[in-house]
């Protein structure tokens, strides 16, 4: 009798869980048969789900191999190896990628692309590349709010949305918030290029451009020392003013500008430079600084710094090869 109620009991069992295993199937395939429709279309239509224009996903890679994978980054994926920015863009960040498609980069000039790829052009590649990053992750919601962005290379990206769109300088952004374990990509359809910012003169442009060094000037030109000053050096020159070299008694300028006087000339003018890129906390460390002409002038502190005598008005202008600190006297050797 007990055995005969054990039995009954696990028969009753085994319909009660195979008829709910039976429920989940029916429920799973009425689900899967359901009707579906993108964004477009009507939330209203009995009975459909509604799905999202964009596939969620989760941002396990990293900039670089979300772009590697998207595969129509081939051309900026050459580009950040080829300017040794794999291991930056594989780092923390996290980054905001403006990211030119393949079809972007053959809108540039024919030739433009392998030319930036050469080696010895690598610093210019690093500009145009860092040109279109931003530090942080700044979603396409905070694009729009934004008139500008300071990019990694230190200039700004102009931001500006208009007819439903938005673009960044002069290219398009035409797909957004490719999110990344590092950051996120945006995608533009052109490549964006830093403005071409004017060279810094060496001294002697610095010197002329100034307008209080036209007897100095002409000294160096009298001298021949124009393509000296010019060079790669770097030099550190204590620059007399045209009220300087006033206070030397009459007729000494016009007298050292003569040809005959050349060697004297340079003697004095030589006297003013020093090898070497010294900015003004280094000079007054110094006590005393070897001049190019071979004599040390002396540095002193009291009542402000002199060297050799003359006060030192003005310091650390910089040029392309060296810097200039303006006295407000000549110093003789």
């Amino acid at each position: 009798m007990i055995l005969r109620s054990l039995v009954a009991a696990a028969l009753m069992l085994l319909v009660v869980s195979t008829s709910s295993a039976e429920n989940k199937r029916r429920h799973v395939r009425v689900a899967a048969s359901r009707p579906t429709c993108t964004t477009s279309c009507s939330t209203k239509s009995a009975g459909h789900a509604v799905l999202t224009a964009l596939p969620v996903h989760t941002a396990e890679s990293d900039i670089v191999d979300t772009a590697v994978g998207a595969g129509s980054f081939k051309t900026l994926v050459a580009a950040v190896k080829a300017a040794g920015l794999v291991e930056t863009l594989k780092g923390k960040g996290p980054f905001t990628v403006f990211a030119p498609t393949d079809e972007a980069f053959a809108k540039l000039p024919k030739g433009t692309v392998e030319d930036l790829l050469k080696p010895e052009n690598k610093d210019k590649l690093v500009a145009v590349l860092t040109y279109h990053v931003v530090a942080g992750k700044v979603m396409a919601a905070d694009v729009v709010k934004l008139k500008s962005a300071k990019t990694v290379q230190g200039q700004e990206v102009t931001i500006a949305v208009a007819n439903g769109g938005v673009s960044v300088d002069n290219a398009k952004v035409v797909k957004t918030d490719i999110g990344c374990s590092n950051g996120v990509i945006h995608v533009i359809d052109s490549v964006i290029l830093p403005k071409a910012t004017p060279a810094t003169p060496d001294i002697v442009d610095t010197a002329v451009a100034a307008g209080s060094f036209k007897t100095l000037v002409a000294a160096v030109k009298a001298a021949g020392l124009v393509e000296t000053l010019k060079g790669k050096g770097p030099f550190t020159v204590f620059a007399p003013t045209d009220e300087a070299f006033a206070k030397l008694p009459a007729g000494t300028v016009e007298s050292l500008l003569k040809p005959e006087n050349k060697d004297k000339l340079v003697a004095i003018l030589t006297y003013h430079v020093v090898p070497g890129s010294l900015k003004a906390a280094d000079v007054v460390k110094a006590g005393e600084l070897k001049t190019v002409n071979g004599k040390a002038a002396k540095i002193t502190t009291d009542g402000g710094a002199k060297i050799s005598g003359a006060g030192i008005v003005k310091t650390d202008i910089e040029t392309s090869n060296g810097i200039i600190h303006v006295i407000d006297s000549v110093i003789l050797p």
